[in-house]
């Protein structure tokens, strides 16, 4: 109700989607394409010298196993947030670092309080230099459990980060708590609550911080212009429109353009597109504007099945690899709603994450112009897990995508057709679009 944020309490990003639109194509989880083809005489061979292996490192490390059970309970919450991790994080280097004696270092030290031993979780997965991946404290981690079963309220404001690696205020809802405090779109966040932020904070950060319970104050102090604000705003339930649509022109377009502003995926946004362009296509828009401007991503299945609306059956959509290479394809069953319309997609370099996904899969299927600057570069899949006895939890980076093209984008971007200013408003895109920027559509990746 806040901002959106790749991460939520389940899997999000990850293109498990139940959609009906899409057929799995598992082939290569059976022979992927990094898993080299064994022998029955490999495995049997294979199987002896891991049992080596295991009997060799329970000698030399028996605190592992048996001596797990002789932990304290704060011990035993640092062993439990390396394991969360270590079986599901998609780096197997972690960080090129000897990540098991990162283990035997943390969880055999005595701790005195069990904030001493979550300030050691957060301090161990802090080593993997992956912003994403990172500790929740009880507190965070219940704010992301209240949020989705929509008990806690918010103030009204989308959350992304900024050329600068800083997090801003991307949007502020209409008569919002936000709005009325006086908070604009482009300030910076330094503080909410007493919790500082820089550049190492994500949206995700900030927004934990805003949320709570109805009625509920909180601090807010900002940057803007060189200049600090500071605010206090009263926490309400949020409902964000997150798509939006009108008709503008364009430079060397006759007749109605039709525009359809997304803030965020979520798993209705692509009926309710559906909805907004067939609107659009009444009042008499010929070609359309996807506004991603600001956009931080959402859920992937939502970014995916919008972008079927506009691809022929067959396209690739989307790659997700996981940590062991396989690759989960997502490629459209069925001809999507509009084959016909030329679209342009204006995006910025706060275009992030499953607004990324939408981006690439129209972009490399030859179905859309991108038009703007050079999007964010968020190629990474992130879930949460519940640590045991409310300690909270842990986010953790599990997969990476890659677009239509194989290109993995993760700090990177995706580069723009028509490079072009993105400070137009948002109510009217029209400036932003140079002429020449709508094209009829093309059939692409064979």
């Amino acid at each position: 109700s806040l901002g959106f944020s790749p991460v939520s309490l389940n899997i999000r990003d990850t293109g498990t989607s139940s959609s009906k639109q899409y057929l799995r194509e598992k082939g290569s989880s059976v022979q992927p394409r990094f898993m080299k083809k064994t022998s029955v005489v490999d495995e049997v061979s294979g199987a002896v010298k891991s049992l080596v292996l295991v009997a060799t490192l329970l000698s030399v490390q028996p605190a592992f196993a048996s001596d797990y059970f002789s932990f304290s309970a704060e011990q035993k919450a640092v062993a439990e947030a390396w394991r969360l991790v270590d079986n599901s994080y998609i780096d197997r280097t972690f960080n090129n670092q000897d990540w098991f004696a990162l283990r035997q270092s943390s969880v055999q030290k005595k701790y005195k309080t069990m904030d001493e031993a979550r300030n050691s979780i957060s301090t161990m997965i802090a080593a993997l230099d992956d912003k994403y991946t990172r500790y929740l404290s009880p507190s965070k981690y219940q704010s992301i459990v209240d949020s989705a079963t929509g008990t806690l309220a918010g103030v009204g404001v989308e959350i992304a980060t900024n050329k600068e690696g800083r997090v801003i205020a991307s949007d502020v809802e209409p008569n919002s708590p936000a709005q009325r405090g006086g908070v604009q779109p482009k300030d910076v966040f330094i503080e909410v609550d007493g919790t500082k932020f820089d550049k190492m904070s994500t949206p995700d950060d900030v927004a934990l911080n805003l949320r709570g319970p109805k009625g509920s104050k909180v601090g807010v102090v900002l940057e803007r212009d060189g200049n600090i604000v500071d605010l206090i705003l009263t926490r309400e339930p949020i409902k964000i429109t997150s798509v939006r649509s009108y008709l503008t022109s364009a430079n060397g377009i006759s007749g109605k353009v039709g525009v359809i502003r997304i803030k965020s995926f979520s798993q209705t946004t692509a009926e309710t597109v559906k909805e907004e362009l067939n609107n659009l296509k009444k009042q008499g828009a010929k070609n359309i504007v996807m506004d991603l401007r600001g956009n931080p991503g959402g859920l992937l299945p939502g970014g995916v099945d919008t972008a079927s609306l506009f691809l022929s059956a067959g396209k690739p959509v989307v790659f997700v690899v996981n940590k062991s290479g396989v690759i989960d394809s997502q490629t459209t069953l069925t001809n999507g709603f509009d084959l016909e319309s030329p679209i342009v997609i204006l995006v910025d370099g706060n275009t992030a994450s499953a607004a990324e996904v939408f981006t690439a899969a129209l972009k490399e299927n030859k179905r859309a112009t991108v038009v703007g600057e050079q999007t964010f570069g968020k190629g990474v899949v992130q879930t949460i897990r519940e640590l045991s006895n409310d300690n909270g939890g842990v986010a953790i980076t599990v997969a990476k995508y890659e677009t239509p093209l194989k290109n993995n984008i993760n700090k990177v971007g995706i580069p723009v057709d028509i490079k072009a200013g993105v400070e137009c408003p948002k109510d009217d895109v029209s400036a932003c679009i140079p002429a020449g920027s709508f094209k009829k559509p093309e059939e692409a990746v064979e």
